[in-house]
């Protein structure tokens, strides 16, 4: 019976064994519980649409959304946000799946399961890589990163625990790393060996794995720098070093034919255009022709007026005085 109603199963505590007679299990509560329920009903009834619940939201809580954008998008559920009422929730079981007929995300996984699923996302990962799928490769060691990044929140920085987890990270990153690198993801892949570096100078992998993704954005004397360092910390990779230095050159002098074709083309460009028709210059007038007549009559002056007369008569009379008004006199 046990077995039949799965009890032992983890997560399955009871199951509905009869036909699906009889009512339906629910329960009433009270105004005050249901608060924030209008906000996960309307990431439900997206869902159920086939869209993103969370395609409506700025990166604040529920509630500070719905007071960004003053409406949920449902009349029903703005109505229930402003008057919380009572609200009875229908349950229906619809399906039983044991744990081991699905595959359950990471976070849904308790600690020890993250830590025996992680060894099977690496393997799975290495077995993706080297059939070429790059892309799904990376995603199974994101996904075991991620397990392990949650564990390690979970333990002291720095203590034992948290060491061993951060060393299985480092190798999954540069993991991950090397998918970048096929997929020409070169900065990332810069980016990620950099951060590795920055607290564990002493990982090798990770200066190889930097210097290749150095050479292939041509920062040269970069490239140079990280295979030397791990010359000096693994002498055994003398010939995988020396490998990537050849092929650095190779790069390299690619790099300046095609620098100095590119120019050539410039410059070839430049000779090879007509050069430019000098402006015109604004017509002139012809000059004028040698006469070999009588000279010209020059130009006639304008007439000047004859020189006032000299008068000999009596002198002008001035100009006539205003009478004063009756009653006005001079003072003196």
């Amino acid at each position: 019976m046990d077995a039949a109603l799965l009890l032992n199963v983890e997560g399955v505590k009871k199951t509905i064994l009869h036909g699906g007679t009889g009512e339906l299990p629910n329960f009433i509560t009270g105004s005050r519980h249901t608060g924030v329920y209008p906000i996960l009903s309307r990431s439900l009834r997206q869902m159920a649409q086939g869209k993103d619940p969370t395609e409506w939201h700025v990166h604040t809580c529920g509630l500070a959304n719905m007071f960004a954008y003053h409406t949920l998008g449902y009349e029903d559920l703005d109505e229930l946000q402003k008057e919380p009422q009572p609200l009875i929730f229908v349950i229906e079981l619809l399906q039983v799946d044991a744990p081991s007929d699905y595959q359950r995300e990471t976070w849904n996984l308790s600690n020890h399961e993250k830590m025996k699923v992680v060894p099977v996302l690496h393997g799975e990962g290495n077995r993706l890589f080297k059939l070429g799928r790059y892309e799904e490769a990376s995603s199974k060691y994101q996904e075991a990163i991620i397990c392990l990044r949650n564990l390690q929140t979970k333990e002291k920085p720095w203590e034992v625990q948290w060491l061993k987890l951060e060393k299985m990270i480092n190798t999954l990153t540069l993991n991950y790393c090397q998918c970048l690198l096929k997929k020409e993801e070169y900065y990332e892949v810069l980016e990620h060996t950099s951060d590795i570096l920055r607290h564990h100078p002493g990982i090798v992998k990770a200066y190889y794995v930097r210097a290749r993704a150095h050479a292939e954005v041509w920062n040269e004397a970069e490239a140079k720098a990280d295979l030397q360092k791990v010359l000096e910390l693994e002498p055994s990779m003398q010939k995988a070093v020396r490998r990537e230095l050849r092929l650095l050159e190779n790069r390299m002098a690619e790099k300046q034919e095609e620098e100095r074709l590119r120019c050539r083309n410039m410059l070839s460009q430049g000779a090879t255009q007509p050069p430019a028709e000098p402006p015109a210059e604004p017509p002139t007038a012809p000059p004028a022709e040698l006469s070999t007549g009588p000279p010209a009559d020059p130009p006639a002056e304008p007439p000047t007026a004859p020189p006032a007369e000299l008068s000999t008569g009596p002198p002008a009379e001035p100009p006539a005085e205003l009478p004063l008004s009756p009653g006005h006199s001079l003072q003196h």
